[in-house]
């Protein structure tokens, strides 16, 4: 009788940069004292179908899967509420014998803002800028969480209009120039783009517009301090950060994978954090 497999993991991507997924595994492998692992496998478009399908064969239990995959793994899987809604997924398992998907992108965002500034989701009114992926995940929490009204500003406005439509009348399109006009409104700022992050433009938003008690979150982590989250620190606003989001969006995956739920601490983010900073 052959002895059991160790349970394994991998981020499918294409390419394979570098990722801060395994470090985050390893470290709640070790911790919690799991016998598994978690790889990194360089996948081109033209071989998704067949890594997915023989997923299991190749010796892994699921997967998270990063640009450019997460859009076509929904038609190789069964996709759960959210994948659906946000028309992507990022995370594979294995459910009674079904490939399954989900998009944790939603619950690292949340999980995030629940830790970091609790209290966030008494916030009526939100911004949201950009209208990417990302975006689509944040709009999906925030419905969830009960947000009566999303203003969603693009800097092609069209983008926007097409995101407003798929999530309905209490999510409001609005042109980049109009940003302004609805900041003094707005409880719960979330940028999505990738303004601000290194080697991008500037955000260019005057968060002294915003209302006192706002909380403003940036799903950007390189650099980890961004001028947003600076600005807004600076005016005693409570900030939620993009490495917050990265760390908690990996929970499900690992708990669905090896069996138990980890705890996002400080050693861990001390961890990342270190790393993300190495010259």
């Amino acid at each position: 009788m052959s002895a059991p497999r160790t349970p394994a993991a991998c981020l499918i991507g294409w390419p394979a940069a570098h990722s801060r997924s395994p470090l985050i595994h390893h470290y709640w492998l070790r911790t919690l004292g799991i016998e598994g692992g978690y790889v990194i496998e360089a996948v081109p478009p033209e071989d998704l179908r067949d890594f997915v399908l023989r997923l299991s064969l190749r010796g892994f239990v699921g997967a998270n899967v990063t640009i450019p995959h997460k859009e076509a793994v929904l038609a190789l899987s069964t996709p759960d509420t959210r994948a659906k809604a946000v028309g992507a997924a990022n995370t594979l398992w294995f459910a009674d014998g079904e490939l399954r998907s989900t998009n944790t992108d939603v619950e690292g965002f949340l999980g995030n803002l629940d830790a970091s500034t609790p209290g966030w989701d008494e916030a009526e009114e939100a911004l949201v800028l950009g209208a990417g992926g990302a975006s689509r995940a944040v709009v999906f929490g925030l419905l969830d969480r009960g947000v009566k009204r999303i203003h969603l500003a693009n800097r092609t406005l069209g983008r926007a209009e097409a995101l407003a439509a798929q999530f309905g009348p209490k999510v409001h399109p609005l042109s980049w120039d109009a940003i302004d006009g609805i900041l003094p409104r707005a409880k719960l700022l979330v940028n999505t783009t990738s303004l601000g992050m290194h080697g991008q433009g500037a955000l260019d938003v005057d968060v002294a517009r915003l209302p006192i008690g706002a909380v403003v979150a940036d799903l950007v982590y390189v650099p980890l301090l961004t001028p947003l989250l600076a600005a807004a620190g600076d005016r005693g606003l409570k900030t939620a950060d993009g490495l917050g989001m990265l760390l908690h969006q990996a929970v499900r995956g690992f708990e669905l994978w090896f069996g138990q739920r980890p705890e996002v601490t400080a050693e861990l983010r001390a961890l990342v954090e270190a790393d993300l900073t190495k010259t």
